[in-house]
């Protein structure tokens, strides 16, 4: 083991300078001169509190040699009498100095807390501004714990750094120099290097330390993630009785953290019996020299006091500061692993100055689309196709046709990488994301609720809706009735991601959610392919009424659900190999009419088996 060489930077790590400069515009806000004001004044405080505290060891001096017996005396002369003001101004330098450090507080809380509070809502926002590849290739339980970290090492930098490391690095500057003013070279020469090797050897251990902290982060973040998954996951978890195998991958999260967690307390020891012997062979040395001058006649014994009180003075911060400086290191880097999200590029980006969508009957149309998303995986090959205002149009095909692409698309969580996509006659690349995706409700297979109550999870459609409208769109998605039979009604919880609402109980709160917010263009992507016969036939009454009058695109693998469609579009392998209404594929006897028979056997094959 080599525990003074430093460990290598993280991928993408940057200078802890560029980190702290990603932070400075929240700390020096151009739009808040008030906030500005509260920085310079905490700063002066700063100043005064450190200036106050410095003169503390001369005010002791002259307390001491007032009070020192003469050469020859046995006792201080009468007329002496007790230094009143030597020893009330060391009090009011003591009592001046801590008041400012609290002043400083005081100014600079609100500053600090509004750094945090923007810096933690611009990673968020910018998280939900990132496209949906992203947020596939992470797990959310290591960017949950990215943000709280980051976040938490905002407030320790400030709290450590501006008010710790700043303070001292001043007040051993002023108490170097009075040193050297007052009783020479060799006095501050020894504070100096005093100072200087323990800085040193702090930061030669914390650089070897902090290799062991994040070997304990990507272990702790890893264990998380994966119990986090697992949970999410209960119901899978249970259907496979894979409890040991879940609780097995966790542990192996843990011993990885505790492996690294015994390596750094062990290091930890190492640092402190260091630290200890330096602070120890410096105060032994300036007492030594201090000592043979004070026999030699060159210093008074308030000098001696005074040399000792300065060191004394010194190392108490001394010993705090590798504390002080693990925290602030360890912030450095907990902050630019979020600082790293910030910087991650969104693929899909509105252009500068894009109008809103200019909605005229919701007519969508696929010009020549293509996707892909690599290079190497080519999705979609041509695509052409119109859905008129009103009218219904589904796609259907295998698995792996394309086919939840095209609502991907259509949302613009993806750019087409050919053609175009237009609603209107505006290429939805030029109108802004969040005016397209108001203009468009979506009732998808997998419906994730919230872990929230009913009512919430109903008007999330439209946040601003009132509980008449949410219990309006409650009724029409046929789901009301069952809502009030329940003893908390709208206010009862669904648990995470809905699990205890049935699938088709959870799919008409899905449509409930889109009726209240009354978009111009709906999406039913495989709404239905989930449920059982029975609970899909009443979900696609309710369907077929909440498209009524609306811009639909189906995409469904069971056929029977688009029968009614005004046009059948049939996708294999990213090409649309028919098109035509249901009787029209079918008296062509191709590829539709070749699913539509395969459905309808095995349909009749479960039948018989249930009968």
């Amino acid at each position: 083991m080599r525990p003074l060489e430093p460990s290598p930077p993280p991928p993408g790590h940057r200078s802890h300078w560029a980190t702290l400069k990603d932070l400075l515009p929240h700390l020096w806000p151009d739009d808040r001169p008030d906030l500005k004001l509260r920085v310079v004044i905490a700063m002066t405080c700063l100043l005064a509190a450190k200036g106050a505290i410095v003169v503390v060891p001369l005010l002791y001096k002259e307390a001491v040699d007032a009070l020192s017996i003469p050469a020859g005396a046995e006792t201080l002369p009468a007329a002496v009498g007790v230094p009143v003001f030597v020893i009330v101004a060391y009090g009011l330098a003591r009592v001046f100095s801590l008041s400012f450090q609290e002043l400083r507080d005081f100014f600079f809380a609100k500053v600090g807390q509004r750094a945090i509070r923007q810096v933690a809502l611009k990673t968020f926002r910018h998280l939900h501004g990132l496209s949906l590849q992203f947020h596939l290739d992470r797990q959310t339980g290591g960017l949950s714990r990215v943000i709280e970290r980051g976040t938490k090492a905002i407030d320790t930098l400030l709290n450590f750094a501006l008010f710790s490391i700043i303070p001292t690095f001043i007040e051993l500057a002023l108490s170097c120099g009075i040193l050297w003013a007052l009783y020479g070279i060799e006095v501050a020469a020894i504070t100096f290097v005093t100072v200087a090797g323990y800085i040193v050897y702090t930061y030669k251990i914390t650089e070897w330390r902090l290799k062991l902290r994040r070997e304990m982060n990507e272990s702790d973040q890893q264990a998380n993630t994966r119990a986090i998954d697992s949970l999410i996951n209960y119901e899978t978890v249970k259907y496979f009785t894979n409890e040991a195998h879940e609780a097995t991958r966790y542990d192996r999260g843990l011993r990885a953290y505790e492996t690294a967690a015994t390596a750094s307390k062990t290091s930890l020891s190492i640092l402190n019996i260091g630290q200890a012997a330096i602070i120890a062979v410096g105060v032994t040395a300036l007492m030594l020299l201090a000592a043979k001058r004070v026999v030699e006649g060159s210093m008074t014994p308030g000098d001696f006091v005074a040399v000792n009180a300065y060191m004394m003075q010194m190392a108490q911060p001394l010993n705090f500061f590798g504390f002080v400086y693990r925290e602030v290191k360890q912030s450095l880097v907990d902050m630019e692993t979020m600082f790293q999200l910030l910087r991650e590029p969104a693929q899909v980006e509105d252009r500068p100055g894009a109008p809103d969508l200019d909605l005229d009957g919701g007519r969508v149309a696929f010009r020549d689309v293509h996707f892909a998303y690599a290079p190497d995986r080519q999705i979609l090959r041509g695509i052409d196709f119109e859905v008129p205002p009103g009218h219904t149009v589904a796609v259907v095909g295998p698995s792996g046709a394309g086919k939840s692409t095209l609502a991907r698309l259509l949302f613009r969580f993806y750019d087409v990488t050919g053609g175009r996509i237009e609603i209107d006659g505006q290429d939805i690349r030029a109108v802004t994301q969040a005016s397209l995706r108001r203009a468009i409700g979506i009732v998808p297979q997998d419906t994730v609720l919230f872990n929230d109550t009913i009512g919430y999870n109903i008007g999330y459609g439209a946040p601003d809706a009132d509980r008449a409208a949410v219990e309006r769109a409650a009724k029409l998605a046929h789901i009301g009735t069952f809502v009030r039979s329940l003893p908390q009604g709208f206010e009862t919880t669904v648990g995470e991601r809905g699990l205890k609402l049935s699938g088709g109980e959870k799919q008409r709160v899905a449509i409930a959610r889109t009726i209240l917010k009354n978009p111009a263009i709906l999406v039913f992507d495989e709404a239905t392919s989930a449920l059982d016969t029975h609970t899909e036939r009443e979900i696609q009454a309710n369907l077929r009424e909440v498209s009524r009058g609306r811009t639909t695109l189906v995409i469904a693998h069971r056929l029977s659900t688009v029968v009614e469609a005004n046009e059948i579009l049939v996708l294999e392998a990213g090409r649309i190999v028919e098109r035509g209404r249901h009787a029209e594929l079918l008296a062509r006897g191709g590829v539709y009419a070749a699913m539509w028979q395969r459905q309808q056997e095995a349909r009749q094959a479960v039948e018989k088996t249930e009968v």
